[in-house]
Formats: C-alpha cells, sequence, structure tokens
C-alpha cells in the first residue's frame, strides 16, 4: 500500500470522485485556481461530497469496526481476511488504518475546497435567487462532510469524550479548515483538543443545519423518506448521533425527537422490515447512497458472506449474538441470520451466516449475488434508540415511550413495559445490539457506555462449529480500558509530521 504523508492528505485527491471498498485512490490535486469556475463545475464537483459518504458507510469502513468487537467469530478458512481487526493484532502501521485515516483527510480536503468556492460564489450578485440558493445547498454539504469526517476521526482516533480531559492539546484531530496545499513540514498541524475538534463538529453541523432549511424553504422536495442528498433532517439525525456520543444528553434528545416528531418518515412494520435490507427501501430511511450496477460497488455483505453459493463465510455471529435477536416473534431474527451449511477444511457444518446485507437484486452485475446494498447513512429506528437513552439520561424525558414504540414494530405481539431508570439503560443497551447490529455502531456503544467485552466462545447452537473457530479470536477480551477501542495514529503520520511527537495515542 502507498504511504500517505499529512501533505497528500492535504492535498485534493484526483480519485475522490469515486470510491472502492478501501479506496485506494490516485493521487495529485486539481489546480485550485481552475478547478471550479462557475456554477456548473461547483455542482459537479459538490459530487464529491456523495461519493464521500457512501464510502464511508459501505464495505471495511462499517465491517472492520464490528468485526473487531465482541459480536462474530473468524472461520478457519476465511484466508486470516480481517484477521487482525478480530484478532486484536492490528499496529499503527497497519495499512487498513491507514487508509481510513487517509481518506478522511482527502475527504476534508475536498469540503474545504467546496466551502471556500460556494463561499467567493455567495458574495457575487451575478446569480438568480434559485442559483444562489443552490450555491448555499452546496456550502452546507460542505459543511456536513467536513463535520462526519471529523466525528470519524474523533470517535475512532480519539479516546472517549468522558474518558480524557477533553481541554488538553493532543487529545482531538488534526483539524485543517483551509484549502492550502503544502510540502512545508513546518506547517503540517499537530492535534488539537478533543473540545475543540467537537466544537468544529457541532458547528459545521449547525452551518450544514441552517444552510439547508434555507434551500428547503423553497425546494422541500428533498424531504422525503429514501433521500439521496441531504436534508436538515438527516443533519438533525447526525447532530443527536454526535450529541449522544458526546454525552449531551439534551441536544441528542432534542435533534432525535425533531426527527420523530416530524412525521416525515415512519418505522417499517414487522411485515416490512425484511424487504427493506434487500430492497434498499422504507419509510424508515432517512438517508441512502445512490448505487447503480454501472458504478464499482463496495460490498460490505461480502465481509461475511464469502461465496454466492452458500457455502463459505469468513465471519459467523457468535450465540450470543443470536440470543440478542432471539426474543419470541422478533422480526430481526429471521432477517439477520440464515442457516447455511458451510464446506469448511473439507467437512459440512450447519451454521447460521450474517444477511443483514443479502445483496439487493438491482445492484447485481452478473447471475451472481455480490451482496452489495445501499449504504443507509440514517435510518429512523436509531433516532428512537436515541432519544431512549438520552431520555433515560433526562429526568422527566420520555424514554419508555420510545422504546417501547421501536419493539412494537419489531416484535410481533409485543406488550408494553415499562421499565425503571435502574433497568432501562441495559434494555436499551440489548435494543441496539439487536436493532443496529452490523451497522458499524459497537465499537462506539461499548466506548460510550465504558463497557469491555469477551467474546462468548461456544456456538451452543451447534457445537461442532467450536472446532472451526480461529482460535486467536474466539474468546477475545477487552477490558473497559483497553487502548485497542481507540485506533493508532498511522506511523506515517507520526514519521512524516514532525508536529505530532509525543501525540500517539496510548499503547502503541
Amino acid at each position: 500500500m502507498k504511504k500517505i504523508y499529512i501533505s497528500l492528505m492535504l492535498m485534493l485527491g484526483l480519485g475522490l470522485l469515486s470510491s472502492c471498498d478501501m479506496d485506494k485512490k490516485p493521487y495529485g490535486s486539481l489546480d485550485e485556481t481552475s478547478a471550479v469556475q462557475n456554477l456548473k463545475d461547483l455542482e459537479r464537483f459538490r459530487n464529491g461530497v456523495y461519493t464521500g459518504l457512501r464510502g464511508m458507510n459501505s464495505g471495511a469502513w462499517i465491517t472492520y469496526q464490528d468485526i473487531q468487537m465482541d459480536q462474530f467469530h473468524g472461520l478457519v478458512n476465511n484466508g486470516n481476511r480481517v484477521g487482525t481487526f478480530s484478532n486484536g493484532l492490528f499496529t499503527s502501521s497497519d495499512g487498513d488504518i491507514e487508509s481510513m485515516f487517509a481518506s478522511c483527510y482527502s475527504r476534508i480536503a475536498t469540503a474545504n475546497y467546496l466551502i471556500e468556492k460556494a463561499g467567493d460564489m455567495a458574495q457575487s450578485d451575478t446569480y438568480t435567487k434559485e442559483e444562489s440558493a443552490a450555491i448555499e445547498r452546496y456550502k452546507a454539504e460542505g459543511h456536513f462532510l467536513r463535520a462526519y469526517c471529523y466525528f470519524f476521526l474523533a470517535d475512532h482516533f480519539s479516546q472517549p469524550y468522558a474518558k480524557v480531559d477533553a481541554s488538553k492539546e493532543g487529545t482531538g484531530a488534526m483539524l485543517v479548515t483551509k484549502y492550502n496545499p503544502t510540502g512545508d513540514v513546518e506547517a503540517y498541524p499537530s492535534r488539537s483538543s478533543l473540545e475543540a475538534t467537537y466544537a468544529l463538529i457541532e458547528s459545521d453541523l449547525e452551518a450544514a443545519y441552517n444552510g439547508l432549511k434555507v434551500y428547503e424553504s423553497t425546494d422541500p422536495s428533498n424531504v422525503v423518506p429514501n433521500a439521496t442528498y441531504l436534508s436538515s433532517y438527516a443533519v438533525a439525525a447526525m447532530q443527536a448521533r454526535v450529541a449522544l456520543v458526546k454525552g449531551n444528553y439534551e441536544v441528542a434528545y432534542a435533534k432525535a425527537t425533531e426527527v420523530i416528531n416530524s412525521k416525515v418518515y415512519t418505522l417499517a412494520t414487522i411485515q416490512d422490515y425484511p424487504s427493506m435490507w434487500v430492497k434498499d427501501e422504507s419509510n424508515e430511511i432517512i438517508m441512502r447512497s445512490f448505487m447503480s450496477k454501472q458504478e464499482g460497488l463496495a460490498s460490505t455483505g461480502s465481509a461475511y458472506t464469502a461465496s454466492t453459493n452458500e457455502t463459505t463465510a469468513d465471519y459467523i455471529p457468535t450465540f450470543a449474538t443470536l440470543k440478542s435477536c432471539s426474543r419470541d416473534g422478533d422480526v430481526r431474527f429471521d432477517t439477520y441470520f440464515k442457516l447455511w451449511n458451510l464446506d469448511i477444511e473439507g467437512s459440512k457444518y450447519s451454521a447460521f451466516v450474517f444477511l443483514k446485507y443479502p445483496g439487493n437484486p438491482a445492484l447485481r452485475t452478473t447471475e451472481n449475488n455480490n451482496y452489495v446494498n445501499m449504504p443507509k447513512l440514517f435510518r429512523l429506528s436509531e433516532q428512537y434508540l436515541i432519544a431512549a437513552e438520552a431520555g433515560a439520561n433526562i429526568p422527566g424525558a420520555e424514554a419508555n415511550k420510545y422504546l417501547n414504540e421501536l419493539r412494537a414494530n419489531r416484535i410481533e405481539n409485543y406488550q408494553t413495559v415499562n421499565y425503571n431508570n435502574d433497568i432501562i439503560l441495559n434494555e436499551i443497551k440489548a435494543e441496539r445490539e439487536c436493532e443496529l447490529l452490523g451497522e458499524g455502531f459497537r465499537m462506539s456503544d461499548l466506548r460510550r457506555w465504558g463497557l469491555g467485552f469477551e467474546r462468548y466462545g461456544s456456538h451452543d447452537e451447534n457445537t461442532a462449529l467450536d472446532n472451526v473457530i480461529v482460535a486467536a479470536g474466539r474468546e477475545m477480551k477487552y477490558l473497559s480500558t483497553d487502548y485497542r477501542f481507540t485506533w493508532p495514529i498511522p506511523k506515517t503520520e507520526m514519521d512524516s509530521n514532525p508536529n505530532l511527537e509525543g501525540q500517539q495515542n496510548p499503547g502503541y
């Protein structure tokens, strides 16, 4: 893998307008004096926002962090794919971590350039009212992309907000808000405080929210379920997610309930829930990424299902994971898990495989299933869970209401239960474990809750599987203080940027 230094990350990668599973891009930069000369140029350039978001919500970006945690076991015939994550052996030299880190900064450069150019155009009086509104929309989208990237960095490459002195320099991300490619190593940024990182994220999201609200006042056509472009409600959903991770429960609750109470989106019914994962369409999807089979698409499902003939898999759910969705009448068990007859080292094994990403037939390029589905960036169920968790931490809030409404749309004949404060948080945690399984939330959740884990080592559903689980990761255990809950700053960055000296994350 090519080494990517901060000077290249601050440049604008030509490959940003397309994406693949690990975002291995050609390097170079657009000529900032000629790349965007008019509104049409700006409109085309802004497509990088959406290819960037699509890439960060599919493939390795989602699967690696989940496979690192407690919900999946590697099978011995998986060729060690994602093995360093599953077995807890990754280091600061890991190429996959380096690639995601570098891609975040490459996209931040895209956002910075878009914000700058849109800002310049907004000062001109040569545009019509509609054109000026479009410019403000594109600028808002740039702010959202930058916030999204910095949040990924904060939630993976910095320690949890509540577990560190957030005001201390060197705990956050390297903040770059101007497009300014340079080879001068003395100009490379050091790590900011985590407090400053979150302040930028929140400021950018507020700018995105306000900009899109203004645009929607004249053109509300994108405020619909299954939107492929950002809306103010998608931004509000992101604001709720960020606030929950930070521990700002009042904002998390207000933003999540704003989305819920809009009535623009409704939870999928028990009958419709399975088809949402196949067809990528539901009234509960706030935003999904556009995909077509003419493009090179990243598969999220193939990390678990390694074949098209239902005989091999790389990772299977642990028995504890199966049990987390096994409540009587829970539609999610049959939606997520299918019983396959696997070929493993010359023998047959009956095993449940994870099929939350079963492959959308409309995205197949051949007769074979490529396990490609459209990324669902925001779903209403997450907002219900945020409202419930945040509400459980706010006196007088309706935490039980949101937990019960979600469960009523997932579990047949569900009977409402009102939990007291001693119990409800555990119920919410259990609900997130099932509802958001395999969507890239588990690592963030355990970090936020201050919980460690130990993978359940036995497959009680078929004990023969115990013999074909990768031994190194079978009973993987992290204490709540395990340094691997925070990913390392890539060694290439530490080596190339003298201003990062002494700012590597603990344990690396």
